[in-house]
C-alpha cells in the first residue's frame, strides 16, 4: 500500500484515542493500558495512525493529540530505521503539512517529531523538509513561521552539522542564515528569540556564512541587548561567551562595550540572564585575551562577583542547611558515584567542588560568580586582592546576625582566590588562618561548612607551615577543628569537613602519623553516626588516610579502633547493594597500607571479591538465577580489592590463590566487552604475576594472547586498558623470562609503534611501553635485538621521561643486554642512548651501574676515534661532563 493512499480505520483511531485518554487519568490502572497500547503498536501502520491523530484529528482534545504525537516521537526514535519506505512518507508529509498547526504544543510536537528523523540521518533523503522550512519563514503566517523556527531550532540543537552541509545544490544555512537575522527584529518575542536560540547553536561549528554575516549578527546580538524578554537577553549574553569560547578574535574590537553590557546582566533582575552574563569572566579569562582589556572594569566586577557570591533568600541551600544527622538521606540525596579502574604508573585528577561541597544543588550564580573569582585571581594574580581584601575584611568584621550570609560569601571568597592570589597572601597567612579557625564553630552551618572548604584550599601552607613551632600549633589547630567538624550534628558539615580533612590527609600524609589515634577515633566515631550519603565521603577519608601514612597504620592499638566497625560493615552489607563500592575502595587501600598487617583481615575479604565477581558473572548471562541485575561496578571494584591485596600481601596470597578458582575468573574479566573490566583485570594480572606468577602458568599463555590483543591498533580508543596490558606484560616477562618468546614478536610489533606515534597518548602509556620493550629485550635479547635500528630513538626519548626506580633498572638491563647482542643497532641512535642514561640521578644497582659504564667503554672502542669524538661533542655539555665523569670515559 502506497504511504500517501493510507487512511485510518476510524475504529482504529477510536481505540488509540480512548487509550490516550485512559493514560492522561491519574487514578486509572496504566499498567493495563501501556500493555494495550504496546499490542497497538505490534501494527505496521500505528506509527501512521499516531500521525493522523496528532495531525488532524480536530475532534479530540489537545491533550490526546499530544499525548499521540509524544507516543510517536519515541518510536520514531527506536524504530524509523525499520518503518516501510511508504509508511515514512506518509509521516513526514503528514508532519510537514502541519509545521502551521493552529495550537502552539502541538506545533511544538511536530517539530520535535521532524527534528527526531532528522537525527536518523535522513536528511539527505528528504529534499521537501527544508524546502517546507523555508516556505513558512516567508509566508508572514505567525503559526507557520514559529513552527518553521521552532522546527530549524530543534534541528540546529541535536545536529547542527546537517544545517552546513550541501544539500540540493545549496548548504541550508546559507539561505536560513539571512532570514533568522531578520527575524532578531521581529515584534514577535518567541520568534525573536527561536532565530536567535538557533544561530548560537552554529556558533561551535563557526560555518562559513556565519562567518561571512558575523557583522549582521553581532548588530543583531546587540539590538536585541536590552530586549523586554527576559528568555531573549540571556540568550544575547549565551551567544557573547560562546563567541569569545570559540573565535573571541570577533569580539576584540567592541569588547569596551560587550563588558560594559556583562557587567549590567550581572545585575540583572532575572536570576537566569544574570547567570549566563557571569560565564563571561571565567571565559575571558581562558581565551587569555590581553589582560588590560578587562582590567579597567576589575574595580566594579569585583564586588559585584562578591555580592553574587551570598545566599538569594530561595537558594535550596538554606532550606537543607538545617539538616541534621538523624533525618535518613532521601535516593534522590545521594548522586551517582564512578569508580575508576586501577591504573598502573597513572595520575587520578580529581575535580573540586566551587563551593564547599555544595554538590547535590545545581550550577548558580552563587557559584558561577565565586568561579569567576576564581579564574580571575589566576589571571590577574595579586593585583586584585588591593581590591578585594577591603570588601572581604568589611564583611568578615560586620558580627550582626542578620549579615551573617555577607560573612560567609566573604569566607568562600577567601577560598576561591586559593590558588591565584598565594604570593599576596603569604605575609598575612597566619592572621588568616587564625581568624577562619574559630569561624570552624559559628553557630550557622553553613559558615562552620564554607569554612572547612576555605581552610581546605591553603592545606598547602597549613602543613608547610607545621615545620615551624608557632606552625604546629596552628596545624593542630586546624587538624582538631576539621575533626570536631567531622562529629557535627549537621550533615552538610559533616560533609564539608570530610571532604576538607581528606584533602588536608594528602597534604600532610607522614605530619599525621604522631596524630593517629585522635585521628582514627574520630572517624570511627562518625562511623557510627553517619547516614549513607556521608559514609560515602567518610571511606573515601579513611582511604585517604591508608594512603598519606602507610605502613605507620600497622600497630595493634590502630587496627583495633579501625577494623572491627569497617569489617562488620562488610559483613552485614548484601551482595547487591551498591553502598559496597566505596567501602571496596576504602579497604583496597587500607590493603596497601597495611602489606602484610592485613593478613589476618585477608580471607573473608578475598573470598567475598572472588563471590562478587563469580555472582555479576552468572547475572551477565541469568540475572534470574543469580538474584541480583548484572553491574559491572562490583567486578572492577573487587577485582582492584583483590589487586590491593596481593600489592599489601606480596606471596603469601598465594596461600588464598591456589584455594579459589581466580585464575579463571581472571581470564573471563580480561576478555571482557567493558573497557574498565578490562582495565583492573589487567592491572591484578600484573600484581599476580609479582606475587605469585606460577598460579598463572598452567593459562598463561591465554593471558599473554589476551595483554598483548589490548595493545593492537585500537589503542587510543582504550589508553589505560593498554597501559594496564603492557605493565602486566612487562611483570610476567621478569618472572617467567625466556619462557615469554613465543608473544615477543607480537608485542614488539605493538609496542614500537605506540613509541613512535607518541602524540595523543598519555604519559603514563609511553613509559610502560618503554618499561616493558626493555623488560622484553633483558629476558629475550636474541629476540629483540635485531629490530634495535627500528625503535632506538623514540625508545630512548620515552625512558628519558621514567624516575629513577627497579621498572627503570630493568629497562636498561634490556638495553645493556640488547648493545652487547647487536652493537650496531645503536650506532644510528648513540646521542639519544646517551641522554637516556644521563636521565638517572642515581643507579642503586652497583651491578647495573658497571653494565651501563661497559656498554659506553664498548662503544669507545668498536666506534672510529673521530666518530667517537664527534658524538661526544654533539652531546649537551652538562651531559657529556656527567658521563665522563661518572664512566670515566
Amino acid at each position: 500500500m502506497e504511504g500517501q493512499f493510507w487512511k485510518p480505520q476510524e475504529d482504529g483511531v477510536k481505540e488509540i484515542c480512548g487509550l490516550l485518554q485512559e493514560s492522561s487519568v491519574p487514578s486509572l490502572d496504566h499498567t493495563r493500558v501501556w500493555q494495550q497500547l504496546q499490542r497497538c503498536n505490534q501494527s505496521p501502520d500505528f506509527n501512521n495512525y499516531l500521525t493522523f491523530i496528532l495531525c488532524q484529528a480536530e475532534g479530540q482534545s489537545v491533550e490526546v493529540r499530544q499525548a499521540a504525537g509524544l507516543l510517536l516521537k519515541n518510536n520514531l526514535k527506536s524504530s524509523y530505521q525499520s518503518t516501510s519506505s511508504a509508511h515514512q512518507q506518509y509521516i513526514k508529509k503528514e508532519l510537514l503539512t502541519s509545521l502551521g498547526i493552529s495550537d502552539r504544543h502541538l506545533r511544538a510536537t511536530v517539530g520535535t517529531a521532524i527534528s527526531v528523523i532528522a537525527q536518523q540521518r535522513h536528511i539527505q533523503g528528504w529534499p521537501e523538509l527544508f524546502q517546507v522550512i523555508l516556505q513558512c519563514l516567508e509566508s508572514n503566517d505567525y503559526n507557520h513561521m514559529e513552527g518553521a523556527l521552532d522546527t530549524l531550532y530543534k534541528i540546529s540543537e541535536d545536529i547542527p552539522e546537517v544545517v552546513d552541509v550541501p544539500a540540493f545544490l545549496e548548504r541550508p544555512i546559507n539561505v536560513f542564515l539571512p532570514h533568522l537575522l531578520q527575524f532578531f527584529s521581529s515584534p514577535q518575542a518567541v520568534l525573536r528569540k527561536l532565530a536567535l536560540g538557533s544561530v548560537n547553536q552554529f556558533i561551535p561549528l563557526m560555518p562559513t556564512a556565519l562567518c561571512m554575516n558575523m557583522d549582521k549578527f553581532l548588530q543583531g546580538l546587540f539590538l536585541l541587548a536590552n530586549d523586554s524578554i527576559a528568555d531573549v537577553r540571556k540568550l544575547v549574553c549565551a551567544g557573547l561567551v560562546q563567541l569569545i569560547e570559540v573565535q573571541p578574535s570577533y569580539l576584540q574590537p567592541h569588547m569596551k562595550n560587550v563588558i560594559e553590557y556583562m557587567l549590567q546582566a550581572n545585575h540583572d533582575t532575572d536570576e537566569e540572564v544574570a547567570l549566563e552574563s557571569c560565564e563571561f569572566w571565567s571565559a575571558f579569562c581562558e581565551a587569555q585575551l590581553p589582560r588590560e582589556m578587562l582590567r579597567e572594569f576589575l574595580p566594579c566586577l569585583i564586588p559585584v562577583l562578591l555580592s553574587n557570591m551570598t545566599y538569594a533568600d530561595d537558594d535550596d541551600t538554606l532550606l537543607d542547611a538545617e539538616d541534621d544527622d538523624n533525618e535518613p538521606d532521601r535516593d534522590k540525596d545521594i548522586k551517582p558515584r564512578f569508580h575508576q579502574s586501577r591504573l598502573h604508573g597513572g595520575v587520578d585528577g580529581g575535580e573540586e567542588d566551587e563551593d564547599g561541597g555544595d554538590i547535590v544543588n545545581s550550577w548558580n550564580l552563587r557559584k558561577c560568580s565565586a568561579a569567576g573569582l576564581d579564574n580571575l585571581s589566576i589571571f590577574y594574580g595579586d593585583e586584585i586582592l588591593l581590591i578585594l581584601m577591603p570588601l572581604v575584611q568589611a564583611k568578615l568584621s560586620n558580627s550582626s546576625d542578620e549579615a551573617w550570609k555577607e560573612r560567609e560569601a566573604a569566607v568562600l571568597a577567601l577560598g576561591a582566590i586559593a590558588e591565584g592570589c598565594m604570593q599576596g597572601l603569604l605575609p598575612h597567612m597566619s592572621q588568616i588562618v587564625a581568624f577562619l579557625v574559630p569561624l570552624l564553630e559559628d553557630q550557622r552551618p553553613l559558615i562552620r561548612s564554607i569554612t572547612c572548604w576555605t581552610l581546605s584550599r591553603y592545606s598547602k601552607w597549613i602543613v608547610q607551615a607545621a615545620g615551624h613551632p608557632d606552625g604546629q600549633a596552628q596545624f593542630d589547630n586546624v587538624l582538631t577543628g576539621l575533626l570536631r567538624r567531622i562529629l557535627d550534628s549537621n550533615k552538610r558539615v559533616q560533609e564539608a569537613a570530610c571532604s576538607a580533612f581528606a584533602t588536608l590527609e594528602e597534604e600532610a600524609a607522614e605530619e599525621l602519623a604522631p596524630r593517629l589515634e585522635p585521628i582514627l577515633r574520630h572517624l570511627m566515631y562518625a562511623f557510627g553516626k553517619y547516614q549513607r550519603k556521608n559514609l560515602r565521603i567518610l571511606y573515601d577519608a579513611i582511604g585517604t588516610l591508608a594512603d598519606a601514612v602507610g605502613g605507620q597504620l600497622n600497630e595493634v592499638k590502630y587496627l583495633e579502633i579501625l577494623m572491627p566497625p569497617l569489617i562488620n560493615k562488610w559483613q552485614h552489607l548484601p551482595d547487591s547493594d551498591k553502598d559496597l563500592f566505596p567501602l571496596l575502595e576504602c579497604l583496597t587501600s587500607i590493603a596497601q597500607a597495611l602489606g602484610s598487617g592485613f593478613a589476618q583481615y585477608a580471607e573473608p575479604v578475598y573470598l567475598r571479591c572472588i563471590n562478587l565477581i563469580r555472582i555479576q558473572e552468572v547475572a551477565k548471562a541469568d540475572p534470574g538465577r543469580a538474584g541480583v541485575a548484572y553491574d559491572k561496578e562490583f567486578i572492577v571494584c573487587s577485582l582492584d580489592l583483590l589487586s590491593g591485596l596481593a600489592e599489601g600481601l606480596g606471596s603469601s596470597i598465594e596461600n588464598l590463590v591456589s584455594r579459589s578458582d581466580l585464575r579463571d575468573l581472571l581470564l573471563q574479566c580480561c576478555g571482557d566487552e567493558a573497557p574498565d573490566v578490562r582495565q583492573s583485570a589487567l592491572a591484578l594480572l600484573g600484581d599476580l604475576a609479582k606475587a605469585c606468577a606460577f598460579h598463572l602458568e598452567p593459562r598463561l599463555a591465554d593471558f599473554l594472547s589476551l595483554a598483548a590483543k589490548q595493545l593492537g591498533s585500537e589503542v587510543k580508543d582504550n589508553v589505560s586498558v593498554a597501559n594496564n596490558a603492557c605493565w602486566a606484560i612487562g611483570e610476567i616477562a621478569v618472572k617467567i623470562g625466556k619462557d615469554i618468546s613465543p608473544i615477543v614478536m607480537s608485542v614488539l610489533s605493538c609496542l614500537v609503534p605506540i613509541l613512535s606515534n607518541a602524540q595523543g597518548l598519555n604519559r603514563s602509556l609511553l613509559e610502560n611501553s618503554a618499561i616493558t620493550l626493555g623488560r622484553l629485550g633483558w629476558v629475550c635479547p636474541d629476540i629483540v635485538a635485531p629490530h634495535m635500528d627500528h625503535f632506538m630513538k623514540p625508545w630512548c626519548s620515552a625512558l628519558r621521561t621514567i624516575r629513577d626506580d627497579v621498572e627503570k633498572e630493568d629497562a636498561f638491563r634490556g638495553l645493556c643486554a640488547m648493545a652487547r647482542v647487536n652493537p650496531g643497532g645503536a650506532v644510528n641512535s648513540f646521542i639519544e642512548m646517551c641522554e637516556a642514561i644521563g636521565s638517572w640521578h642515581e643507579i642503586r644497582s652497583a651491578e647495573l651501574r658497571a653494565e651501563i659504564g661497559q656498554v659506553l667503554h664498548g662503544y669507545k672502542q668498536i666506534l672510529p676515534g673521530n666518530l667517537w669524538d664527534q658524538y661526544i661533542a654533539a652531546l649537551n655539555p652538562t651531559l657529556c661532563n656527567k658521563l665522563v665523569k661518572k664512566y670515566s670515559l
